[in-house]
């Protein structure tokens, strides 16, 4: 015996026969590549599927999709650009440095943690705990460097600490 699918599965279902092309034509006009822009609606699609929302409430369809797509689009831009940065200093190291194609991508999927991580924090406040963190300055260099007092560092770390602890939560 098949049983029906139930509410919820069934607007999800609507909604991805509805809007799937639609939102596929949209994200591809804005990244001018059609296989990226169908990765992306695919990834839209199941970040709706595990949202806490409603579907079978949702009124704009189209712009709680855009909405969705345009975080994702960010995101993506954001790690394209972290990967240029990395591979911009693979380019740069000595031939026996450079690390294998293993380690490259253990290390891209951290930066993009890291990334993530500390997303949300202010400027500065990144700024001053990475400094710390990967380049191993004291708070007195991270002042002189940010123009700021060591005292606004400590908060600036404090912030920052605090931040990555409530997100590991």
């Amino acid at each position: 015996m098949i049983e029906a699918a139930t509410p919820p599965e069934q607007s999800l279902h609507a909604l991805y026969r509805d809007h799937r092309s639609w939102l596929e034509s949209w994200l591809r006009q804005r990244m001018g590549n059609a296989w990226d822009a169908a990765d992306l609606s695919q990834d839209t699609f199941l970040r709706v599927l595990t949202s806490s929302q409603q579907l079978v409430d949702l009124r704009e369809p189209r712009a709680y999709l855009v909405t969705v797509g345009k975080r994702l689009l960010s995101n993506f831009y954001t790690r394209r650009k972290l990967e240029q940065a990395y591979l911009d200093a693979l380019a740069s190291l000595p031939e026996d440095s450079v690390p294998s194609p293993e380690q490259r991508w253990v290390l891209l999927e951290t930066l993009q943690a890291l990334d993530e991580l500390l997303d949300g924090l202010p400027p500065l406040v990144r700024r001053a705990f990475l400094w710390s963190q990967l380049e191993g300055l004291g708070y007195r260099e991270i002042a002189e460097r940010l123009d700021v007092s060591e005292r606004t560092v400590k908060r600036y770390m404090a912030q920052a600490y605090e931040h990555c602890l409530l997100v590991e939560l």
